[in-house]
């Protein structure tokens, strides 16, 4: 078995959806652990490009390869959505059930849950319905949903949208946590001030291309392309 699922390698992938191209072709490798962050302007193909590299978004040209068979890269995976899609179960319940799908005990898969809701603090609500929580809350228990079974590598889409600035804070922190222990973070975002905050590296994204992918500290103080220093200008809207 093999020790990670990293590298990914994608090599001229192309997506297209009634006949227009959402993205490619787009060749690049994501080898490091830390924090990737996908940014862009509205429709460039972020979501898309996401969705692709965790398998929901096939392309039609072009190969993704772990370092490992994909159905277990699958395993070590998982993806929260800009919009929490969540169980409709109690707090506790949604925690519960990805450790169980593990072949956690469900007595210990129930400490771990009470942790992590300990983590966000969401502990007092462990009993009530997870759709009656605030839109902070549910993305938190989203998120910490997520990574409670180690994966190696979540994809999160625009997860602090529209969020307030305690919420975001908070699940900042939880991202910062994760990355300590090593889970690889792949995340678009708008927040050009939250990408500073977290990115180790940055994927820039325009029509459907990758027009820089580099340390974050080089992609926002010396940008190399064009599209890239109009788009930190804030010349590029759209």
């Amino acid at each position: 078995m093999v020790e990670t699922i990293l590298p990914l390698k994608v090599e001229n992938a192309h997506i297209s959806k009634r006949g227009k191209t959402i993205i490619g072709p787009v060749t690049f490798d994501i080898t490091k652990q830390g924090f990737t962050t996908i940014i862009g302007p509205n429709g460039s193909g972020k979501t898309t490009l996401l969705k692709m590299m965790h398998g929901l978004e096939r392309p039609k040209e072009g190969t993704l390869n772990w370092n490992c068979d994909l159905e277990l890269a699958r395993l070590h995976q998982a993806y929260v959505f800009q919009t929490p899609i969540l169980l409709r179960r109690s707090v506790i319940e949604n925690m519960i059930y990805p450790l169980r799908l593990k072949g956690m005990k469900h007595q210990q898969a129930f400490a771990k849950a009470k942790e992590w809701l300990e983590q966000i603090n969401l502990l007092e609500a462990s009993d009530l319905s997870a759709k009656i929580l605030s839109g902070g809350e549910k993305q938190k228990l989203a998120i910490a949903r997520a990574l409670a079974p180690n994966p190696e590598v979540v994809f999160l889409d625009e997860p602090t949208t529209n969020l307030d600035g305690t919420s975001t804070r908070e699940i900042e922190t939880l991202l910062k946590k994760a990355i300590q222990t090593k889970t690889k973070i792949i995340m678009t975002t708008h927040d050009m001030g939250q990408a500073k905050r977290l990115s180790d590296e940055v994927m820039f994204v325009y029509r459907g291309k990758i027009h820089e992918f580099s340390a974050a500290s080089s992609f926002f103080n010396k940008p190399d392309s064009v599209e890239a220093k109009a788009f930190l200008k804030g010349d590029i809207l759209e």
